[in-house]
């Protein structure tokens, strides 16, 4: 290309700029006229909006509840761009174990409170490890695939949709153009230059409505790392409090079981000298004896033992997981329990050990 070919490419690229400026200056002052997109266009093009708003919003407090330290936050966002493998730390439930292992191991785990702390620590480091499996499904299962969708589609989209806008700009400069030429060598060619401004217009909001269409697919997608996000979480409470039910039953302060029969559960803040001198406080209330026979069940349901269960006491029954079992609650029992049956033996059971089958 040589010297001329480069000035008039240089200057028609100019003149364009030029337009476009002085349509942009124009609309904004109400001289001009402006291409309106259809109803349905603007529908889909502030769903998008919509859609990206959002996301940033839900995103951005999703790693507050995973990561509540910003400090942490804004290391591992540096790692990411630095795509370097982040740094293992230790959860705060682990921490807190491991002091409370050590503190116990310090005071001696022959001694009633060593004994205790040890037992507690390692709940907490088990409260911890789950933890950490919670966040990593997390993040690769809900959060990764928002910040996957702003980085690649939404950026897609907004690069697209600014194109529309400056497609439109040279449209409707073109159209202005053509109202002010005078002469017929200018009107002829006004008439070429918007022609081919229309077709190129034309090209491009097809282009930005295939893409803004795609939303629907995206907000399909993401209603499925949505359920896989509320899976995990519901995987991690159900094991912090097996945890947590099993850590009772080791320190002796959880044995009276389901309130059966409307009878009072002990009281939960008994004084601590009865724990430290190995005195279980709960012993005297046992709960009630439950009467099956005198109750009226609910219909019998179906039921698989998420959980290992181990009875408490000779009202409950002993459960592994996996298993099939029939369920069914009886009147007086409370909400949280049901009457379970297997092989010809019966006893209540925790309704959050069971999954109950249609």
């Amino acid at each position: 290309m040589d010297m001329k070919s480069k000035l008039n490419k240089f200057a028609g690229g100019a003149g364009t700029l030029f337009n476009r400026a002085v349509q942009f200056t124009e609309e904004k002052l109400g001289s001009a006229e402006k291409t309106e997109l259809d109803a349905h266009f603007e529908n889909l093009l502030q769903r998008a909006e919509k859609t990206r708003i959002w996301t940033e919003r839900v995103l951005k407090q999703t790693e507050a509840v995973l990561q509540p330290n910003p400090n942490q936050r804004m290391e591992d966002l540096l790692y990411e761009k630095l795509e370097k493998k982040k740094k293992d730390r230790v959860t705060n439930a682990e921490q807190l174990g491991l002091y409370m292992v050590d503190s116990g191991n310090d005071f001696g785990p022959g001694t009633s409170y060593g004994n205790a702390l040890i037992k507690c620590g390692q709940a907490e480091i088990k409260i911890g490890t789950a933890e950490r499996e919670f966040v990593t499904q997390s993040v690769n299962n809900f959060l990764q695939p928002l910040r996957n969708f702003l980085e690649g589609d939404m950026k897609t989209i907004m690069k697209e949709k600014r194109l529309l806008e400056v497609k439109r700009l040279d449209l409707d400069a073109a159209k202005s153009r053509l109202r002010k030429a005078k002469s017929p060598n200018a009107q002829q060619q006004a008439e070429a230059d918007l022609r081919a401004a229309q077709t190129e217009f034309d090209r491009q909001a097809e282009i930005t409505k295939i893409l803004l269409e795609g939303i629907n697919s995206t907000h399909a997608h993401h209603l499925r790392c949505l359920n896989d996000f509320i899976e995990a979480q519901m995987t991690y409470y159900a094991q912090c409090q097996q945890h947590m039910v099993d850590l009772q039953r080791q320190l002796g302060s959880y044995s009276a079981g389901p309130n059966v029969g409307g009878g009072n559960l002990p009281n939960m803040h008994q004084s601590s000298s009865a724990f430290t001198n190995n005195i279980n406080p709960l012993e005297p209330s046992a709960p009630p004896a439950i009467q099956v026979t005198a109750a009226t069940p609910t219909e019998k349901k179906q039921a698989r033992v998420l959980y290992d269960y181990e009875a408490a006491n000779s009202s409950e029954l002993s459960l592994l997981a996996d298993e099939l079992i029939m369920v069914y609650s009886v009147a007086g029992l409370d909400p949280d329990w049901l009457m379970a049956e297997k092989k010809n033996t019966h006893g209540v059971v925790p309704l959050t050990y069971l999954e109950i089958l249609e």
